[in-house]
């Protein structure tokens, strides 16, 4: 990863993601580089079992996806939306290297993600431009 966080940076990026994201109802977010390490997360509980294996695989999927951005000739999709039954994930990037994923429920509108999401990313780049 090019950013070297400090510790009170990284404690700030939690307490955004817990606020912005955990607080209004959203089951997990976390902030991942694209190599797949976990850079902050935070969580309700329901995905303590997988939160290890998580950024890994959504690094991996945004790669793919980018790569087929690339190859209908566009330069990178910046943002993923994948709709299950019960769960859907949103990813986002944050910066060049860095990518915010979200894990919601039904129960919590699309709209609402999205205004957060936009939220979340200001105060992180931020927290990330200012040591």
């Amino acid at each position: 990863m090019a950013h070297k966080l400090s510790k009170n940076q990284l404690d700030r990026i939690e307490e955004i993601l817990q606020r912005d994201f955990i607080d209004p109802g959203v089951h997990c977010a976390f902030l991942v580089d694209l190599a797949g390490n976990d850079i902050a997360h935070r969580g309700n509980g329901k995905f303590d079992g997988v939160i290890k294996l998580l950024p890994a695989l959504a690094a991996g999927n945004f790669a793919a996806v980018s790569a087929m951005a690339k190859m209908i000739g566009d330069k990178n999709f910046a943002l993923i939306f994948h709709k299950g039954e019960n769960e859907s994930m949103h990813f986002r990037k944050v910066m060049a290297d860095l990518l915010i994923v979200s894990i919601f429920g039904n129960d919590f509108s699309l709209g609402l993600l999205r205004l957060k999401m936009n939220e979340a990313i200001r105060k992180i780049r931020k927290t990330i431009l200012k040591p």
